[in-house]
């Protein structure tokens, strides 16, 4: 996937209790570094924040998260995380996760949510309105699973 592909990119620098005695990033926090991004996505296109969902009775639950390292960030890098929606099930949204330095790419990763009803925690529709509005923040149109 290119840059290019990505609508949205989130920055932050790399913190010293985030590396190694090797200045490197330690692993599980790239995961960290996706979630962020993630909130900041969700967070731009508008749509129901963790709280309000709550409140309705229907949440985002995650499903699935898988990260690629292809190389390392280090301490005080300053890394640019890009999200895309890449694609919907009928009660599912896959994100796709890119963390960058300047041009070069360091990490892929994947996001996967299930829309579920809190009280029986089974899947159910991915709303329609939620659908069309993260169609039309990405340069992208997501898939249909």
């Amino acid at each position: 996937m290119s840059r290019a592909d990505f609508s949205f990119f989130h920055s932050l620098r790399v913190r010293w209790a985030e590396v190694d005695m090797q200045a490197i990033v330690f692993n599980g926090h790239y995961l960290t570094y996706f979630d962020v991004a993630f909130t900041e996505y969700w967070r731009a296109t508008g749509l129901p924040t963790v709280v309000q969902q709550a409140e309705e009775g229907k949440e985002l639950f995650a499903r699935k998260s898988t990260i690629e390292y292809l190389a390392p960030a280090r301490f005080d890098d300053v890394l640019d995380i890009g999200v895309r929606c890449a694609a919907f099930g009928r009660t599912s949204v896959r994100f796709v996760l890119e963390i960058h330095k300047g041009d070069e790419h360091l990490i892929s990763g994947e996001l996967v949510y299930v829309y579920a009803d809190t009280t029986v925690r089974k899947g159910v529709p991915f709303p329609e309105e939620w659908r069309d509005r993260l169609s039309a923040f990405e340069k992208t149109v997501p898939e249909a699973a």
